[in-house]
């Protein structure tokens, strides 16, 4: 069983905060899957469903970012799930916007929601970090993070957010490496063809050799001329 912790702040004034990727993540997951209705339950709300024979419980903490851990730990606790079985989706501001990683274990790198996970089930949970981009010093961090995408972001969090769900089945079974496939499939689809968009395919061809004035004379000659060229 695993348990999928989506990070954010709860209330509509922050649903389209940079800061709340991970809420709409699961968002997309749940609606994608068909799972359950939402449910007001360990301090957050939640979700049930399955891929395959994997049970998952889809987790949004409605205790604001800092103190996050405290809805995760009663979850864990009511479900008995160890933290390696829980994935955490979450911002992350030292990855460009639509970038996806993941990662075992690890620091909290100042983010406040891992903080507190890390104080209440300890460092051993998975995270997949969503990239947002920086706002070039560290001071402008909470304000940045506290806005909301701009329409210009809109395409590529679109597709992040699609690849995400469409990747989450094999993250469920343990397989990172074709969830992240399944995320650059949808931010990066391949290109059809080898040339650019609206060129056209080329094919190198070899010139054929010039051929000289004199031989093209002789070549227009006929027979009959040619015989009597012989005897002048």
């Amino acid at each position: 069983m695993k348990l999928i912790v989506g990070l954010g702040n709860p209330g509509p004034k922050y649903a389209r905060n940079r800061h709340n990727i991970g809420f709409m993540a699961l968002d997309r997951i749940a609606s994608d899957h068909g799972f359950g209705p939402w449910k007001s339950k360990h301090q957050g709300v939640l979700t049930e469903g399955r891929f395959g024979s994997d049970r998952v419980v889809l987790l949004k903490p409605e205790t604001f970012m800092n103190n996050s851990g405290r809805s995760v730990q009663a979850a864990c606790q009511f479900y008995k799930i160890e933290p390696a079985e829980v994935i955490v989706f979450h911002d992350e501001i030292d990855l460009a916007p639509g970038k996806v990683k993941y990662k075992q274990g690890g620091g909290h790198a100042g983010h406040n929601g891992l903080r507190s996970l890390h104080a209440h089930i300890g460092p051993n949970y998975a995270r997949v970090r969503l990239g947002v981009g920086h706002p070039g010093h560290k001071d402008a961090v909470p304000g940045y993070v506290l806005r909301d995408f701009p329409k210009a972001d809109e395409e590529w969090l679109d597709d992040v957010l699609r690849g995400l769900s469409d990747g989450i089945s094999h993250l469920v079974a343990g397989d990172s490496a074709k969830f992240l496939n399944a995320v650059a499939l949808r931010v990066n689809p391949p290109r059809s063809g080898t040339g650019s968009k609206g060129d056209t395919a080329k094919t190198e061809t070899t010139p054929a050799a010039p051929v000289p004035e004199a031989a093209e004379e002789e070549t227009a000659k006929s027979p009959l001329q040619k015989l009597l060229e012989r005897f002048r």
